[in-house]
C-alpha cells in the first residue's frame, strides 16, 4: 500500500511538473488555439505563424522585456 502511495504522489508531481512547463513555455496556448478554432470551424494558422504572431505580440508588450 505504502509503495501505491508513493506511486500516485510521484505521477501527481510530474503532472505538475508537465503543466508548468507547458504553461511556462506557452505550449498550452497553442493547444488552445487550435480547441477554439476547432469550436467555432476556423482553419487554424500554421504553427509557424501561431508562434510568429505571438512573438510578435510579446515584442509589442511592454511587460514581456525586463527593460
Amino acid at each position: 500500500m505504502a509503495v501505491t502511495a508513493v506511486r500516485e504522489a510521484v505521477v501527481r508531481a510530474a503532472r505538475g511538473v508537465r503543466w508548468y512547463l507547458r504553461e511556462f513555455s506557452g505550449e498550452s496556448r497553442w493547444d488552445e488555439h487550435l480547441r477554439e478554432c476547432a469550436a467555432h470551424g476556423h482553419q487554424p494558422l500554421s504553427r509557424r505563424e501561431f508562434e510568429r504572431r505571438r512573438s510578435d505580440a510579446l515584442e509589442r508588450t511592454p511587460l514581456s522585456r525586463c527593460c
